[in-house]
């Protein structure tokens, strides 16, 4: 008979379900930020190469007195 009450008491808390609720969210949250980084990082390794390549083509002209 104890442990049905002390089941009951457990169903009726709720404090556990707002913390499952931050938790999910937050987990949410740090995956669209990672799917993001992961979108943005490949375009700009690539932008990245561009420059690079670029500048490195370019001469700079020195004069001396």
């Amino acid at each position: 008979m104890k442990l049905f009450a002390l089941i009951k008491k457990f169903r009726r808390q709720e404090e556990g379900a707002v913390t499952v609720d931050w938790v999910v969210l937050t987990a949410a949250v740090i995956g669209l930020g990672v799917a993001a980084l992961t979108a943005v990082s490949t375009g700009t390794s690539t932008l990245t190469g561009k420059i690079s390549a670029s500048l490195g083509a370019q001469t700079v002209a020195t004069y001396t007195n």
